[in-house]
């Protein structure tokens, strides 16, 4: 069985609303308002090294896919490796060439029996807080990578929003000279 990866960086307050970029007030947050450290990120490089294929939603599938193909410095394994993004409204022909290797889910129950495979390591969901959710609500993550910044921003999409009563065991963490912290926190069954 494939083990499920979310990944995600948030807010102290969980926020995790366009960290980038995007339509949130305050987009961007990750680099406008916390000073860069690159040993934050290192758990970045480790999970295009470990990830076998990557989940994710429509929303995050249309911000990515225009942008990353380019960035072959920055993502390359994330280029290389295949995607599958869930999404019930998303059309083959809105796929974006160039990509790599691209799959439509339709449903969780099309996670669930990708997850079930022994080949092809983990797959790691990047961003994509709606699908998260839902990939949590429906017992499918085994794992979150959060790297969580010193900072509240009060409002926007929040990664535990409405989420079930779930045990987490740490198995790594780390605090870094910026105030972010890194945690590996593995569910527990």
């Amino acid at each position: 069985m494939r083990t499920l990866v979310v990944t995600e960086m948030l807010t102290l307050d969980g926020i995790v609303d366009s960290p980038g970029n995007g339509d949130h007030p305050h987009a961007g947050w990750t680099f406008k308002d916390v000073a860069f450290d690159p040993a934050a990120y290192a758990i970045k490089g480790r999970e295009q090294l470990e990830a076998g294929a990557m989940l994710l939603g429509r929303v995050s599938y249309t911000e990515f896919a225009p942008v990353w193909p380019s960035m072959t410095e920055e993502f390359p394994q994330y280029n290389a490796m295949p995607k599958y993004v869930v999404s019930t409204t998303l059309a083959e022909d809105e796929l974006v060439d160039g990509w790599g290797e691209t799959h439509l889910l339709r449903s969780l129950d099309e996670v669930a029996a990708l997850k079930e495979e022994t080949d092809g390591g983990p797959l790691i969901v990047h961003g994509s807080a709606t699908l998260a959710q839902g990939l949590a609500a429906a017992g499918l993550v085994d794992r979150y990578h959060l790297l969580t910044f010193p900072l509240l921003l009060g409002s926007g999409k929040r990664l535990f929003a409405d989420s079930p009563k779930t045990g987490l065991k740490v198995v790594e963490h780390e605090a870094y000279a910026n105030g972010v912290t890194m945690q590996v926190l593995d569910v527990v069954r």
